[in-house]
């Protein structure tokens, strides 16, 4: 019997989360499997990947083949690595202690560029908060000097229309005081 690892999908359609199983290769896409080691969700950002790394390596020790993506994944999250190492401890090229000591630096430095991914993603989304606030600070000015235009203007003619009105009241109102003075 040929083992796969493997993806098992699960969601909704245009957002689709995966369970990651050991399955007979022969047994559908979404059907029967043998053991679920995972679940695998790419809709957030960074790729949130729950993985129970021992026995993922317990299956690709007893000879378990992965696919391309779960392949990724399990070098992602470095059981190919500690599979890697192992196969070294029992050749006797290293021991137990140097391939664990192997394994955490690798594990600080993936954990210490998640971080950065993480920290860089909010710090961009600061800057782009930043951003549309500017921008909507400017239209909003934009939008009250029109307004004080407006207001300028209507002031103006409701002035000059007042001096019109005026000057054609002291105007009617000359020639009806010379014929009063007749």
């Amino acid at each position: 019997m040929a083992v796969k690892i493997r993806l098992q999908r699960h969601g909704k359609k245009n957002f689709a989360f995966f369970h990651i199983v050991v399955a007979d290769s022969r047994a559908p896409r979404d059907g029967r499997f043998i053991e679920e080691i995972g679940v695998y969700n790419p809709n957030t950002n960074p790729a949130t990947i729950t993985l129970n790394a021992e026995r993922a390596l317990a299956w690709l020790n007893v000879g378990a083949q992965p696919t391309l993506v779960t392949r990724r994944i399990l070098s992602y999250e470095g059981v190919l690595l500690r599979k890697h190492l192992q196969g070294g401890v029992e050749k006797g090229a290293l021991t137990q202690e140097q391939a664990d000591a192997k394994f955490a630096a690798w594990k600080a430095q993936r954990d210490e560029k998640i971080n950065a991914k993480v920290s860089g993603l909010k710090n961009e989304a600061i800057a782009k908060a930043k951003e549309a606030k500017a921008a909507e600070a400017k239209v909003n000015e934009a939008r009250i000097e029109m307004l004080a235009k407006r207001k300028a203007e209507a002031e103006e003619a409701a002035r000059k229309a007042a001096e019109e009105a005026a000057a054609e009241a002291t105007a009617e109102e000359a020639p009806a005081a010379e014929e009063a003075a007749e």
